[in-house]
């Protein structure tokens, strides 16, 4: 199996992050210990240390402090969960029942908080000013793009170009930090350094691109959460955004009145407009582009193993559509 063969070049290395982070998921608070340990153990693939794991061993780096970094870059990850489950009122993540559904949205707030000083308490052992600058800019980015998808909800005249620009800073962003500070672990050549930042940037709009059709194309028991969330919420969404472009008038009307007022009253519909647009199909074909831009981007590096997992990696984000 493809996933599995990308894991197994870094297995030894994995499994350390994963001891090292419940190691420091550790409090002298109960619920913060409990509710943090929930959300980390939850079931995701843990795509973004498994970047750091990647980009690190791919520069042929020989210290430990990438497991430290990879451990870093899942706390951020899931803090941003944690907060974002909140933010979207929702109730399922994974398969599982969400925390804030579980435990409230205080707590889960407050351990997003906790996860957040973490990663930072962490991110300071690493002893590197680029790391923790790139870093610190990056949940800046992040933070701002949860902000500007909130500002997009339920409006129907969100251009691509916008929605583009809210996919780079609330997922993109985290993919792209992933990779970039490995390279500067590495100590990297800077044409390698911008090599692995463009290919985590490229890599994380080709998944979320595919994430988006999924919410249309997808089930419930594979994807982990429901189908039609994001029209639920009134996001609008690229599939939607091409489908009021080039699926006619009735297409329009249909989908403006559903971003406005949310819900799933119009779902049945709307996964028939947005097939018969061309719109899933759209949306699939941008992340193929954005997945080959991150291929072209491993050019600079030597051939490993590592170099191989990497590119395989872009070929998993887009087959996850079919």
């Amino acid at each position: 199996m493809t996933v599995q063969r990308i894991y197994d070049t870094v297995a030894e290395d994995f499994s350390r992050v994963n001891d090292l982070i419940k190691n420091r998921l550790s409090s002298d608070v109960p619920l913060v210990e409990k509710i943090a340990q929930y959300i980390v153990e939850s079931g995701g693939k843990r795509l973004r240390p498994l970047l750091v794991l990647l980009s690190t061993r791919a520069l042929a780096y020989q210290g430990n402090d990438n497991l430290k970094l990879a451990a870093v870059i899942e706390f951020l990850h899931t803090a941003t969960l944690l907060h974002d489950d909140v933010v979207d009122t929702s109730d399922l993540r994974r398969g599982k029942a969400t925390a804030n559904a579980r435990w409230g949205n205080a707590p889960s707030v407050l351990v997003g908080d906790f996860l957040y000083s973490r990663a930072f308490q962490m991110m300071v052992e690493l002893g590197s000013m680029r790391i923790m600058e790139v870093l610190s800019n990056a949940t800046c980015v992040i933070a701002e793009g949860e902000v500007l998808q909130l500002m997009n909800v339920k409006n129907p005249d969100v251009s691509e170009q916008k929605y583009m620009e809210v996919i780079h800073n609330k997922t993109a962003m985290l993919f792209e930090a992933a990779s970039h500070t490995g390279a500067l672990l590495c100590g990297a050549a800077p044409v390698q350094e911008q090599a692995l930042q463009a290919y985590g940037k490229h890599l994380g709009l080709a998944f979320q691109l595919v994430d988006d059709v999924l919410d249309y194309r997808g089930d419930a028991v594979t994807m982990g959460k429901n189908v039609g969330d994001d029209l639920a919420e009134g996001k609008p969404t690229l599939p939607l955004i091409y489908a009021m472009a080039n699926g006619g008038d009735e297409a329009r009307t249909l989908i403006r009145k559903a971003i406005r007022q949310g819900g799933l009253d119009e779902l049945p519909d709307i996964l028939k407009v947005v097939e018969s647009s061309g719109a899933l199909d759209y949306t699939l074909q941008k992340a193929r582009e954005q997945a080959d831009l991150a291929l072209k981007c491993l050019d600079s590096l030597p051939d490993t193993p590592h170099k191989e997992a990497l590119a395989l990696l872009t070929e998993v984000a887009i087959s996850r559509s079919n």
